[in-house]
This record gives C-alpha cells, sequence and structure tokens, in this order.
C-alpha cells in the first residue's frame, strides 16, 4: 500500500508534526476517491478511508509502544516515551480536521450537501439539544457530560471489537468538527464580503484565527487521552 508506506512509528515519534501532513493527505485522498467512486454516500465512505490508510501506522505504532512496556521499567522514563506517540496522534487528528474543514470552505456549494450531509445533520441534531437547554445549565452540562461518556465508551468498545477501530472515532470526530470550523469561516467570510466588499487578508486570517480557536479547546484534548486509552486497549493480551 503506498499511503502507509510515507511513514513509520520510528519517524513518526521522532517527528510528529509530519503526521498533520500526513493526516491532511490520507482525508483529501479519500475524500476524492469518495467522490469520484460513491459519490451520493461520501459523507461516511471517506470516514471509512480515511480510517483503512490510517490503520497499519496506527497499529504498528500501539505494537512498538508495547514492546516499550516490556523493556522500560521506570515509569516517568515509560510515561515520557508514550508521550511521543500522544504527540503525533494529536498531529494526524489535527490533520484530519484541518483537511475537513479546509474541503468544507473551498468546495462548491452543490457538493457540500453531498460530501458533508451526515456531518450537517448531525451538527444540527446537537444544536437543536443545546439550544432547547440553554436557560436550563445542569441540563445542558448533563447533554455535553453524556455526549463525552459515550465517545470514550465508543472508542473503547470499538478498540475491543476491531483491534484498531477506535480511530474511527477519532475520524468522525474530526469531521464533524471541522465542518462546524468550515461552516463558521465559511459564513463569516462570506458576511464580510456581503457586507464592506473583497476583504483584506488581515481581516481572512482573523476569520480563520477565531474558527481554529473556537472549535480547538473542545476537539484537541479530548481527541488524544480518550484515543490513546482505546487504543492502548486493542493491543493488550485480552484486546
Amino acid at each position: 500500500m503506498v499511503l502507509e508506506s510515507l511513514i513509520n512509528p520510528l519517524k513518526a515519534e521522532k517527528e510528529p508534526w509530519e503526521l498533520f501532513f500526513i493526516g491532511f493527505l490520507y482525508t483529501s485522498v479519500a475524500i476524492l476517491l469518495s467522490l469520484w467512486i460513491f459519490k451520493q454516500q461520501t459523507s461516511l465512505i471517506m470516514i471509512f478511508l480515511t480510517v483503512l490508510a490510517s490503520v497499519p501506522l496506527i497499529y504498528t505504532t500501539i505494537k512498538y509502544e508495547e514492546s516499550k512496556d516490556e523493556e522500560i521499567m521506570e515509569e516517568k522514563t515509560l510515561l515520557r516515551e508514550h508521550s511521543r506517540a500522544l504527540a503525533f496522534f494529536s498531529f494526524l487528528f489535527l490533520g484530519f480536521t484541518i483537511a475537513f474543514a479546509a474541503w468544507y470552505i473551498f468546495l462548491p456549494p452543490d457538493l457540500l450537501s453531498i460530501v458533508f450531509q451526515v456531518q450537517t445533520q448531525t451538527i444540527l441534531e446537537i444544536n437543536n439539544q443545546v439550544t432547547g437547554n440553554a436557560m436550563e445549565v445542569l441540563n445542558l452540562f448533563t447533554v455535553i457530560f453524556f455526549n463525552n461518556v459515550k465517545v470514550l465508551i465508543f472508542c473503547i468498545l470499538f478498540a475491543f471489537i476491531y483491534g484498531t477501530g477506535a480511530i474511527f472515532i477519532l475520524a468522525w470526530n474530526a469531521s464533524v468538527i471541522g465542518v462546524a470550523i468550515g461552516n463558521f469561516i465559511r459564513s463569516e467570510i462570506a458576511s464580510v464580503v456581503s457586507s464592506a466588499g473583497a476583504a483584506g487578508a488581515a481581516q481572512y486570517f482573523q476569520i480563520v484565527s477565531i474558527g481554529l480557536l473556537k472549535y480547538s479547546i473542545h476537539g484537541i484534548p479530548r481527541s488524544s487521552p480518550t484515543s490513546w486509552r482505546g487504543l492502548r486497549a486493542a493491543s493488550s493480551p485480552s484486546g
């Protein structure tokens, strides 16, 4: 497989930032292939193809990290070694997210409803839940809390049942967050252009920065620790 030969766990841990571009590439190829072959089912097929490209790297990385558990006895050293894998998982997730956001921003409107159909519907359902309970802080907290618990449970279950299946949850979350970011940036740019004509580079940069920061606190911290617990479970003897 060509994509899996682009990087290996040793190189990924030494230069984790490269995983951002790998994640972007995996996602872009998945979207293009999905549009070409399975156009009407793109919103789900692109997730499957992104995961398919990621599995070899994730699997070999988990095995490599498990070998460290057997060789390194000191806890601090072991945690430091595992943190390298966490770093490149974070960059991989970030690459997925930015790729989905970029495609959402630049795709023509007639394709958006096809490529991101399921993700858009998911965001609308979440917004309806939040809007309906906006005045009830406890209910709002409960909705958010149990949604995150559900994601954690899914990661663990997918890891035990499908081995590296937890990467599917990560790719799905990246697609939803990417669509949210892309929709915010696209809407804000359209609003600025319609009211003030062609905006300057500074305004575009400000809109993109706000769009990324608006969702990064929700997306990035939750991705790596959750996925790592699930993925580590997959490589245990009982997995």
